[in-house]
């Protein structure tokens, strides 16, 4: 896997739109924040199109992405938001473009599907908030200190809150995941995310309790965690728990998976939440559940 160089001051980031619309503003304050950061934040010429609910036809939004991978100035591509979109361009985008030409692509929720292409193309991803939160929070937010240090190379080692549904353990692998649904749409596909190996995260927004244990079940049937080596689960939001299903959401995630014998980590901040810590997709890291869990990255790129 090919880890992009780290980021320097005064180095371009690119802010495109590869899937639903956006306010411009949030765009705009987010070119400030990237500004105050040390870096030059160039807007795509489609980012803040409107074409329905996207940002622009399929054509313009490709272009954006392809003109963003071409241009040797483009260190780093910062999706503005996720919704819905990046499908109707992964089969328009030649893997060599991608592949020739590694630089950091960052996003999440809809945009895991291009996290899921760049790992199929051995380049590693950056799951990280996108402009709306960048916007948002103060500079001085955890989240937006981690975003920079680890554009600029830094590895953070995350220690986060036991949960009594954790299973210890501790184990090295290649992280991979995101949004559950996205995830879920790519099965039976070249760009579905692969299982060995991996130490899998997920996430998900707006979706109901036997929706999500209904994906779970694909995954065991497919025989995926019988091959991982971790599992990561992350903030599940804007959902009601479902009496009828007799457990909630996280019970119900752990019955999926109490057969096996990886370690697994609930309640990580990551997802549609403030706390979306960033997370670095396709480098190997090690996860270690105890009475202080913590995932860490290995240092070198």
């Amino acid at each position: 896997m090919i880890i992009p160089q780290s980021l320097r001051d005064g180095d371009q980031i690119r802010i495109i739109s590869p899937s639903g619309r956006i306010d411009p503003v949030y765009i705009d304050r987010a070119a400030d924040v990237l500004f105050s950061m040390g870096f030059h934040p160039v807007v795509g010429r489609y980012a803040k199109s409107v074409h329905g609910r996207y940002a622009g036809t399929d054509e313009e939004r490709l272009s954006d992405l392809v003109d963003a991978y071409q241009n040797p100035d483009v260190k780093a591509i910062l999706c503005s938001r996720g919704g819905y979109g990046v499908v109707h361009l992964l089969s328009k985008i030649n893997p060599d473009l991608i592949r020739n030409n590694p630089k950091w692509l960052i996003g999440y929720s809809d945009i895991t599907a291009l996290h899921a292409l760049s790992q199929n193309c051995g380049i590693a991803s950056m799951h990280a908030p996108m402009a709306r939160h960048l916007a948002d929070e103060d500079p001085s937010d955890p989240t937006v200190i981690a975003f920079s240090d680890m554009l600029r190379g830094k590895r953070p080692v995350y220690k986060f809150d036991a949960h009594s549904l954790n299973r210890n353990g501790e184990c090295n692998g290649i992280l991979r995941g995101g949004n559950l649904s996205v995830l879920q749409g790519l099965r039976g596909t070249p760009f579905d995310v692969s299982a060995e190996n991996t130490i899998l995260f997920i996430e998900d927004i707006g979706e109901r309790p036997y929706q999500v244990e209904r994906m779970m079940y694909n995954l065991k049937m497919s025989g995926f965690f019988e091959k991982i080596s971790g599992l990561i689960v992350g903030q599940f939001t804007d959902y009601e728990e479902d009496s009828e299903m007799q457990k909630n959401l996280p019970e119900l995630l752990w019955d999926v998976i109490s057969e096996y014998d990886f370690p697994v980590a609930f309640g990580f901040p990551v997802g549609h939440v403030s706390e979306n810590m960033p997370l670095l997709c396709g480098c190997k890291c090690v996860l270690k559940i105890n009475k202080t869990p913590s995932l860490s990255f290995c240092l070198s790129e």
